[in-house]
């Protein structure tokens, strides 16, 4: 497969989520946000490898940087990150972060990307989100072009769609069955509509250089893996707008 044909494959449509699910589902979501499973709480454990691999750039220095966090959630990246000088988060679910004390830090709250106007950052980040959005190539091009010259977009990920991240959700299936009586793997093919090696060729798209880093040995045998990507491809940037706006 060329790498443009990865668009081909956007916008992804989700299934249908059985009535059952339907009923736990803002229950279930917040918990395990909020680490209340034994499974989720060792899995939170794990993911902070993802969140020291977003925040390694800045932590440590004395300069001060412009952020742009998408999917923010419950606010838990800014337990890893120094205080900058202007923080903003694209979360559409205030009910994940009202009431934080960590929200005093955000300058400001989108609830799309496609809200953020006349503005570039030093650094834009997501973590955990990009397996979730089914037109994942129109974020990455918004994303791109709200980038100062020389910013980064750094992007860490569970590595779906492998033996490795299959197993570790079979533990999870497991709490998750116990207490609803439901198979897990139905609500994680609802949420993922995208692969790693997806969010992967999406990123080679749209970014000269992207440099990978895996939680694990390698990208088959990995829990997580992060990107950091640089240098957009101003050509392809301008030919996918083109083309998105003529349809």
């Amino acid at each position: 497969m060329s790498k443009s044909s990865i668009l081909d494959k956007f916008p992804k449509k989700r299934i249908e989520l059985p009535e059952a699910f339907q009923k736990i589902y803002n229950q279930h979501y917040l918990s395990n946000r909020e680490g209340k499973y034994k499974t989720t709480s060792l899995s939170q454990k794990l993911e902070s490898w993802m969140h020291k691999k977003v925040a390694e750039d800045i932590v440590g220095t004395n300069k001060q940087f412009s952020t742009l966090e998408i999917g923010a959630g419950t606010l838990n990246q800014l337990k890893y990150e120094p205080t900058q000088e202007a923080y903003d988060i694209v979360e559409p679910f205030n009910e994940l972060f009202e009431g934080s004390p960590l929200l005093k830090n955000i300058r400001t709250v989108y609830k799309d990307i496609q809200d953020v106007k006349n503005i570039k950052y030093d650094r834009i980040t997501t973590i955990a989100t990009f397996e979730h959005i089914m037109d994942l190539p129109f974020v990455v091009a918004k994303a791109t072009m709200l980038l100062n010259e020389s910013g980064h977009l750094r992007v860490a990920i569970p590595n779906e769609g492998t033996i490795m991240w299959k197993m570790g959700t079979q533990v999870t299936g497991f709490e998750f069955k116990k207490k609803y009586g439901l198979d897990y793997q139905i609500l994680m093919k609802y949420e993922h509509v995208n692969t790693a090696d997806d969010i992967e060729e999406v990123l080679n798209h749209f970014f000269k250089s992207v440099d990978c880093s895996v939680f694990g040995v390698s990208k088959s045998l990995a829990f997580y893996r992060f990107y950091d990507c640089v240098n957009p491809d101003m050509e392809k940037l301008s030919n996918y707008f083109t083309n998105t706006n003529s349809k």
